[in-house]
């Protein structure tokens, strides 16, 4: 049977660190674009660019690349602007969804598939993603690498920007190649249900503390189930040095 689901895709014109950053020229044309291009390679039967900013929405809709909603302007999270288009486009609450981060324009469409086959193969979690192996021990105690902790049939335990797990050992410092963390990739999938319910959820302090909006599921007793995958979905863009590495990787010369 094909495997039905939709690709959203959130995208905030306002960013602190590069503003303006979906609309960022990427290899002749808007970084938003290049999303939309990998969320439509990956099979999705709907591709849905979810935006509080016209400027953004022109764009995609007169490339033609994704259907279009502008939402509301205070949403906390991608995942709150999400709950709000499954409302909208009034979703089954069995209907499978995946959130593609509009600052990802490199995720490999196979990973896209395999977060919402994932899901559809798992009927007792409300949410998936994926998580990679540290390779180099320095991202295992940066804060701006979420570390993952999963149990032996790949749900979720715990998500921190902490070095977790502790190697006691060596005093948290991990041995060079690191082995036994795994990174968290921000890509994941919903059932449209629970999207619809995750607004409701009060914040837990560990999210509060972390700023990591999926704590909030498992806080709640949600359950996310994980796959492992070998390699990552390139640079994601926070800055334009990000961007300028994206460039290099989609040109072919790639500093990885």
């Amino acid at each position: 049977m094909t495997l039905r689901f939709a690709v959203m895709i959130p995208a905030r014109y306002a960013s602190s660190r590069f503003p303006g950053k979906p609309l960022a020229p990427l290899a002749g044309r808007a970084m938003i674009l290049h999303a939309c291009d990998q969320a439509r390679r990956s099979g999705a039967g709907l591709v849905v660019v979810a935006t509080d900013d016209a400027r953004i929405g022109d764009v995609v809709a007169e490339a033609g690349a994704a259907q279009v909603v502008l939402t509301r302007d205070d949403h906390q999270s991608g995942t709150d602007r999400l709950a709000e288009v499954v409302e909208r486009l009034g979703l089954p609450d069995k209907a499978l969804v995946v959130n593609l981060q509009g600052d990802e324009p490199l995720m490999p469409p196979d990973h896209i598939r395999l977060v919402a086959e994932l899901l559809a193969e798992t009927p007792d979690a409300e949410m998936s993603t994926l998580v990679v192996p540290v390779r180099d021990s320095g991202e295992v105690s940066s804060p701006n690498v979420v570390k993952a902790v999963v149990d032996r049939n790949g749900y979720a335990l715990y998500f921190s920007r902490a070095p977790i797990p502790w190697y006691r050992d060596g005093d948290g410092r991990p041995p060079g190649d690191a082995p036994g963390w795994y990174r968290h990739m921000g890509l994941y999938g919903y059932r449209a249900g629970f999207l619809r319910c995750y607004p409701g959820l009060d914040r837990p302090p560990m999210e509060n503390l972390e700023a990591l909006e999926q704590l909030r599921a498992l806080w709640h007793g949600h359950r996310i189930i994980t796959a492992t995958v070998s390699r990552d979905g390139g640079p994601g863009i926070d800055t334009p040095d990000d961007l300028q590495r994206a460039e290099r990787l989609i040109s072919g010369q790639a500093d990885e």
